[in-house]
């Protein structure tokens, strides 16, 4: 039997498999710990929303197994629903029902005691910054307001595990912070685990405690975003010379300290092969060289240089996800 305070999820060997379509997820294993933030990365159709649907009950295994709260998510579903709050892609909210009568309707579905459940949705509609907004029909909330409200919604029973599947897509800046501090707050303050998919690297990078990068359903990379960057991304450094004539020149010497790099117009740039370390060394060979910098800047990695040497490609230049295929009924 599993401890009621378990709040980690373990995966191994996970594959699904869809018919006359691709191979979702491939044998993935990974382990998230209790009260981290765990940030699922990949572009569209890498497999990232069905690894939710799977581990969130919604869509059996079609190999492998896995443990969420303690509990195996095909022979104890309903005690890893009871366990896990969810905040997917498509918010079921109605658009004619006010937000506070979402509130009264999931506290209800929820089992908190009726004593409590206008206390309860009553904070969780402040604590998401919909207070002014509870009385609204959903209908005429911003795309902002329903992903918050469907957040709220996801709190009701104190899940020990919340599962976002790209809970600010789609959101203006302003939303998307609000957001952010909302996930960090319950992680940090509540420790509840957070299982975050996104395609937005800074959220990903400002947020998650480890990341695992999912393409073509496989795990091609994991560790915290400082062990990632290290790995793969060297730093960049990019020269601007004084005589816009010299730049040919500064190539020349920044070739001998690494790969060409990207740069803009009328600089030079360079990935270091050295690390920041061979820094001093440039400056030496530019002088050596009589070469005036009107511009010297180093570029730390990012998990944009991560993911583009992990998957080959830029994270936005994904094509959409599609399976063909919808979740399965799912039982008690």
């Amino acid at each position: 039997m599993a401890d009621e305070h378990d709040n980690g999820i373990e995966v191994e060997g996970l594959v699904r498999e869809f018919k006359n379509g691709p191979r979702a997820v491939d044998g993935i294993d990974l382990r998230v710990e209790p009260g981290e933030i765990y940030g699922f990365l990949g572009p569209n159709g890498a497999g990232k929303s069905t690894t939710v649907l799977i581990l969130t009950t919604l869509l059996p295994p079609t190999a492998g197994r896995a443990r969420v709260a303690g509990h195996d998510i095909v022979s104890e579903g309903a005690a890893v629903r009871g366990a896990i709050g969810a905040a997917l892609q498509e918010a079921a909210l109605d658009p004619l029902l006010t937000g506070s009568e979402h509130m009264k309707l999931q506290t209800t579905l929820q089992g908190v005691p009726k004593a409590e459940r206008k206390r309860r949705g009553d904070e969780l509609i402040e604590r998401v910054g919909l207070a002014d907004a509870a009385d609204r029909k959903v209908g005429g909330y911003s795309g902002g307001m329903k992903r918050r409200l469907d957040l709220a919604l996801a709190l009701v029973h104190r899940p020990r595990i919340l599962f976002l599947d790209e809970p600010t897509t789609g959101l203006d800046p302003s939303s998307r912070a609000d957001m952010w501090k909302e996930v960090a707050h319950l992680a940090r303050d509540e420790g509840v685990t957070v299982f975050l998919t996104t395609q937005y690297l800074e959220e990903a990078d400002g947020l998650a405690d480890r990341i695992a990068i999912i393409d073509h359903g496989q795990i091609v990379a994991r560790g915290t975003p400082e062990e990632l960057k290290a790995e793969i991304g060297r730093p960049t450094l990019e020269v601007t010379p004084m005589q816009p004539d010299e730049r040919g020149a500064v190539e020349g010497v920044l070739s001998r300290f690494g790969s060409p790099a990207p740069a803009p117009p009328g600089a030079a740039a360079v990935r270091l092969s050295g690390g920041a370390e061979g820094l001093a060394g440039v400056v030496r060979a530019l002088d050596a060289d009589d070469i005036a910098m009107s511009d010297f800047q180093l570029h730390a990695p990012t998990l944009d240089d991560v993911f583009l040497a992990k998957t080959g490609r830029k994270l936005d230049a994904a094509d959409e996800e599609g399976t063909g295929e919808q979740p399965e009924a799912v039982t008690a």
